[in-house]
């Protein structure tokens, strides 16, 4: 198994400027970088922490905005080196997956989503090149 790392946890949000405000006045986070999603409609924008930039904070607006609070943080990611190969190891697990292709980011992170025994959704990252 080639997982290292939790990468970040997605939190879903209705207005992007004003929880990316919101992390980095309350919490203190660094603001990396904000994308748009490939599909034109979600925009992404990932926080982490000055001295703990290995993990990462997702912000997602545009997917859902209306889950109740206990309802927010979307998935867990873990990092992996190859998401070609854990795709199909996964596959071969017959553990039951949310997307049926590897999907590609602008910034060239590839990522798939499954759903572990209580139907939590998780997903497996394979990094690109930070934007910005």
């Amino acid at each position: 198994m080639a997982v290292k790392k939790i990468e970040h946890l997605g939190i879903m949000v209705r207005n992007l400027e004003k929880s990316i405000e919101f992390y980095t006045t309350v919490l203190g986070m660094k603001h990396r970088y904000t994308m748009t999603h490939t599909n034109g409609v979600i925009r992404l924008a990932f926080l982490s922490f000055e001295d703990a930039a290995e993990t990462e904070l997702e912000l997602i607006e545009g997917y859902n905005p209306d889950l109740p609070a206990e309802g927010k943080v979307h998935h867990a990611a873990f990092t992996v080196d190859d998401v070609e190969a854990e795709f199909e190891r996964i596959q071969s697990l017959g553990v039951p997956l949310r997307d049926t292709e590897i999907t590609t980011l602008p910034n060239g992170s590839r990522y798939f989503f499954f759903y572990g025994p209580d139907g939590e959704l998780l997903e497996l990252f394979q990094p690109g090149r930070p934007l910005g």
